[in-house]
């Protein structure tokens, strides 16, 4: 069994989606990121000191993408796709982490995440105007296409509308980007998705 270590309202939420999409049975280990983290044991598993964090048998795993990435391999095609695909899934994995969450992220913070006194309404229009750039991206390799790799949903998708969460969740004004917000709520609303949500959002 997968045993994930987290919670679900954290990037936790992805592995837990791509459990539920790999059918793979898992259980959660719950870890408060501002506390747990910091323990002695907690650290043995991951030095980073960051959830979420996949023990599966002797194997252990820390960084989200990269934790999908091996449960989907566990499931196979596909889910992970072989093939120049598994080699796009790999682009796009990295693409999520170094383009798209950053700026997510810069915007979540200082317009929902923070307390309302900690917000920075010019770090909130930077983390906008960054992240609609890379949305632009993502509108057009979706032309055409109702997943990215063009075929069915794969873990590519799972990881990179994972990330994409919170703005999504959040009202991220996103009328110019009809292919994006469509493709979001396609994946969000897999049955798959439903079931890790209905634990992020309980």
């Amino acid at each position: 069994m997968l045993r994930i270590h987290g919670i679900p309202r954290s990037r936790a939420f992805r592995c837990i989606w791509a459990a539920e999409e790999a059918g793979q049975a898992y259980e959660i280990i719950p870890v408060d990121h501002r506390t747990d983290v910091r323990a002695p044991e907690f650290r043995a598993v991951n030095p980073n000191g960051k959830i979420p964090v996949l023990v599966d048998g002797d194997l252990t795993l820390f960084e989200s993408l990269a934790i999908n990435l091996h449960i989907a391999g566990k499931a196979g095609a596909p889910l992970l796709p072989r093939g120049d695909d598994h080699a796009r899934t790999l682009q796009w994995a990295l693409w999520a982490v170094t383009e798209a969450e950053p700026q997510a992220t810069l915007w979540s913070y200082n317009t929902v995440s923070r307390p309302p006194a900690e917000r920075d309404p010019a770090l909130a229009a930077a983390g906008a105007e960054g992240l609609r750039a890379r949305l632009a991206v993502l509108e057009a390799q979706l032309d055409g296409r109702d997943f990215l790799l063009g075929g069915g949903f794969t873990i590519a998708d799972c990881n990179l509308a994972g990330v994409l969460y919170s703005p999504w969740i959040n009202k991220f004004p996103m009328d110019d980007l009809p292919r994006v917000a469509a493709w979001l709520t396609r994946c969000l609303e897999r049955p798959a998705a439903l079931r890790a949500r209905a634990l992020r959002e309980a």
